[in-house]
């Protein structure tokens, strides 16, 4: 598999740059979600942090609404950060092929 800890070396070092690129440009990703039929519209990056909201001024008058769409929407918005974070992951682990040479 490998030919010697010079080789297994090197690939480590690749997937630590790999993995230090990939955790950049995640971060610097924008994701936005929309709840309650656009009456909600919450953006984040790919660090998990939300980093705009936007709501409808209908909502203000309605506690209990907006405290469900801003749930909604912000579960959504994570579960798009993971996923997008996974099949970034899942790209660069299928980029390194310890058996080629």
């Amino acid at each position: 598999m490998f030919e010697n800890m010079g080789d297994m070396a090197k690939m480590l070092s690749t997937m630590q740059e790999n993995a230090q690129k990939m955790n950049q440009e995640l971060a610097s990703k924008t994701f936005t979600v929309k709840s309650g039929a656009g009456m909600i519209e919450i953006t984040g990056n790919g660090n998990s942090e939300v980093t705009d909201i936007k709501l409808d001024n209908s909502l203000l008058e309605d506690k209990e609404s907006l405290e469900i769409l801003l749930i909604s929407a912000i579960n959504d918005l994570m579960k798009m950060v993971e996923q997008n974070k996974q099949n970034s992951a899942m790209n660069a682990l299928g980029s390194i092929n310890p058996f080629s040479k």
